[in-house]
């Protein structure tokens, strides 16, 4: 597979999960390892261009396939505009999410460049987050997408990703 841009070859066990291969094999320790069961999303890396969770995913099912990490975002020393958002905004408390969080940001922009707070929130639904609230995180997220944060409607939620307003 190729693992951000560079090649890498190894042999594992049927059962070792990407996300293990990737921190263990690869040393990608930016890839955490939060519930091991697919609920959190803090495992979250992009495969062949799509976000999956990296916990549910075994390592040999990325055979012959492309693996963006968080690492892999920052090109000729520059954040991910997405990375710089969440920055820019204080998107993250602790920061253990962030990595999942970010990269699954990158895939709702991906697919649609202009949402909407309630389209933001419902395509990081399966992204958790116990710190910050998920308002800064929505607001990164517009950032980066270059829609004035400033109309954000509900701004004070505290509500999980998925909730609206």
């Amino acid at each position: 597979m190729t693992v951000d841009g560079e090649k890498v070859s190894d042999d594992v066990e049927p059962r070792m999960l990407l996300v293990q291969y990737l921190r263990e094999k690869v040393g990608k320790t930016g890839t955490v390892i939060g519930c091991d069961t697919s609920n959190c999303g803090a495992c979250t890396v992009h495969l062949d261009g799509r976000s999956v969770k990296s916990c549910n995913v075994l390592a040999v099912q990325a055979d012959g396939h492309e693996v963006t990490t968080i690492e892999g975002l920052m090109k000729d020393g520059e954040l991910h505009p997405v990375q710089a958002a969440f920055h820019n905004c204080h998107a993250l408390q602790c920061g253990f999410c962030t990595p999942g969080m970010i990269m699954q940001s990158i895939d709702l922009l991906n697919d649609n460049p202009s949402p909407t707070e309630a389209e933001i929130r419902l395509g990081l639904e399966g992204n958790l987050c116990r710190c910050t609230g998920y308002h800064n995180i929505v607001r990164a997220v517009q950032e980066a997408s270059g829609v004035s944060t400033s109309s954000t409607t509900g701004a004070g939620s505290t509500s999980g990703a998925g909730a609206t307003s």
